[in-house]
């Protein structure tokens, strides 16, 4: 979630770009750094930290200059220093980049660039970008030495780049995280993100993946990386700030949902790597060793993260092998738990502030357990408490309806199985590296599964004024029907449960009749014909089911009733990653009938974002 700003105009550089890096903030960071070039001489200044400490140091140490660009990091590769900080410079120190994402090759270019002759100063992929550029360089411009590197690197990145050697220009390349490029009244910018420019300018072009950016003094040009040239009608932004933070959505909620790929891929990058099989979980602060010797795990959360979490049982004790218990963080403290130094305990909150995860952390501690957060919030309270953190990467959820904090909860819970794994030596090298494959896929499965918008808004036209609904699910996925019940409750003041499907026989089916709509997750695994049997039960006693399966499987074709039923198809994926494909039309559903209710989608009546009082 770095922060990305650039600017080329008259007035002074090194204000709009410490302006601009503040409205960035709210993305995360752990260090920043601005560049600037003046008569063509090029000043970098880097910190690792808060903004306050670039900004002491720009005060220090004052520069000024004709055309610059600024940066906050979020570390993936390397720690959170000074060195590591961006901007990052090429071994002639002429040439400067900032990056967002990752390079998946970097390690590859990186021996080639030293067998060449280049040296490095940092832990960074980024810093390859820049050597690979001046590797590249041929007298021919900044970007076509950017296009001439541009095939030799592999990955999901945004960059921004400036040369003294090129000067009063900025190059900028989408390539998966988001670039915007802004045209005011004789002066431009370049940003990770729309509040970056509002203050200056309401003229925007979103770019597309694939595409790079020419920002000169006398304005912009585009181009794909094949050389295409590209025309772009500017965008008139006319929100107010918060509209700005919306980007044109009616809802927070809508917005949050739809940003989930980009979301789940910030959690991923980094963490991973497919040729190895490896997971980087530096950040948790507890050894391989002492992970490899756990004889327990308890997860303690409130609200959707306590779904997360349920989930998470699942994960951790198919693949690491190791005994989970789910605690609400309310209940926790006020029993007495059993929790020693071969145990750990992981809190798990969006916000890092909830009162009740908190307690039950503190609690976890004093009895000498191992800890840690997963959590959204850089700086929060959770993550100052716990012995490590796995940062979501989430962004900024502003919907009380937690969405992209939930599945980003769920691929971070993933990534903890899995590292857990690695350490417990309990999933063959081969088996790891397959888990990784479908996890690094995970983002296009979601991509997919936003598709459904168009039919859950359909199937909520026709159960938006029913006064109940049950939602059922097997295995790994019930957790998923508890949450997808929650999201109805939250946003729509339609009363939800959630149960096991094979809990149904014990109590909930006396509810079934004809006003009852009967949401089924039903995807094609293992207890498939299971949920068969449940769905089948539910339509023999007048319900009509809404019924979530996987693209393909058209078992459930010839059981349901078109003029009553609804069914709904998501891409296939890895049974313990199907939970975050399931969730994506839950999410839509509940969505969509809370707007055909009239109701406040974002600010429900009596909830709140973070519970921060008992």
């Amino acid at each position: 979630m770095c922060g990305i700003i650039g600017y080329i105009g008259p007035k002074p550089i090194v204000p709009v770009i410490l302006d601009g890096l503040k409205r960035l903030e709210y993305r995360g960071y752990d260090s920043a750094g601005i560049a600037v070039v003046k008569n063509g001489r090029m000043e970098v200044r880097r910190s690792a930290g808060k903004l306050a400490n670039l900004e002491q140091a720009v005060s220090k140490h004052p520069l000024e200059g004709d055309y610059g660009l600024g940066h906050t990091r979020w570390a993936t590769h390397g720690r959170p220093t000074e060195e590591n900080a961006h901007p990052h410079r090429d071994g002639s120190g002429r040439i400067v980049v900032v990056h967002n994402g990752i390079i998946e090759n970097y390690v590859e270019l990186k021996r080639a660039l030293v067998a060449k002759g280049h040296r490095f100063d940092s832990e960074t992929d980024t810093e390859v970008v820049a050597h690979l550029v001046q590797d590249e360089w041929r007298d021919d411009g900044l970007e076509s030495a950017v296009l001439r590197a541009m095939p030799r690197m592999r990955g999901l990145f945004a960059l921004v780049l400036l040369s003294a050697d090129d000067p009063h220009k900025l190059v900028a390349v989408r390539n998966g995280p988001p670039i915007v490029i802004g045209l005011g009244e004789g002066e431009y910018f370049v940003a990770s993100d729309v509040p970056a420019v509002l203050a200056h300018t309401r003229d925007v072009v979103f770019m597309d993946d694939g595409e790079m950016a020419v920002v000169t003094r006398s304005g912009v040009t585009f181009r794909m990386l094949d050389g295409t040239k590209r025309l772009h009608q500017p965008t008139r932004v006319t929100w107010d700030p918060v509209m700005a933070e919306k980007a044109g959505y009616k809802h927070f909620m809508l917005k949050e949902i739809v940003e989930q790929p980009h979301a789940l891929r910030e959690t991923i990058l980094g963490r991973v790597s497919v040729e190895s099989g490896q997971i980087f979980l530096n950040e948790i602060g507890i050894t391989d060793q002492d992970l490899g010797t756990l004889d327990k795990v308890t997860l303690v959360a409130c609200g959707t993260s306590w779904h997360a979490a349920l989930v998470g049982k699942f994960m951790i004790e198919e693949l690491a092998r190791v005994p989970v218990e789910v605690d609400y963080g309310s209940e926790f403290r006020y029993r007495n738990p059993i929790l020693g130094p071969r145990s750990l305990a992981v809190a798990i909150t969006q916000s890092g502030e909830t009162a009740d995860t908190l307690a039950a952390l503190r609690e976890a501690r004093r009895r000498g357990a191992r800890s840690l957060a997963i959590c959204n919030v850089v700086g929060s309270m959770a993550t100052r408490e716990a012995e490590g953190t796995i940062y979501t990467h989430a962004g900024p959820e502003i919907g009380v309806a937690s969405t992209k904090a939930f599945t980003t909860q769920l691929v971070a819970l993933y990534l903890l199985a899995l590292k857990l794994a690695e350490a417990r030596q309990t999933l063959p090298d081969a088996e790891r590296r397959a888990a990784i494959e479908a996890l690094m896929g995970l983002h296009q499965v979601v991509q997919e599964a936003l598709e459904t918008s168009t039919v859950m808004e359909e199937v909520a036209a026709r159960f938006y004024n029913r006064s109940d609904f049950l939602y059922l699910g097997r295995g790994v996925n019930y957790p998923i029907a508890l949450e997808g019940a929650l999201k109805l409750k939250e946003i729509s003041y339609i009363h939800a449960e959630g149960y096991p499907a094979g809990e149904m026989k014990h109590g909930p089916i006396a509810l079934i009749d004809e006003a009852m709509p009967v949401v089924a997750l039903a995807p094609a695994d293992a207890v498939f014909e299971k949920m068969v049997g449940n769905i089948q039960e539910a339509k023999a006693r007048g319900g009509s089911v809404i019924a979530i399966t996987t693209a393909g499987h058209s078992t459930l074709d010839e059981l349901l009733d078109p003029a009553r039923d609804s069914l709904i198809a998501i891409p296939a994926t890895s049974p313990l990653l199907t939970p975050v494909a399931l969730t994506i039309p839950l999410q839509l559903l509940a969505y969509h009938i809370a707007v055909r209710r009239g109701c406040d989608v974002d600010q429900p009546r009596n909830l709140a974002k973070s519970v921060t009082v008992e």
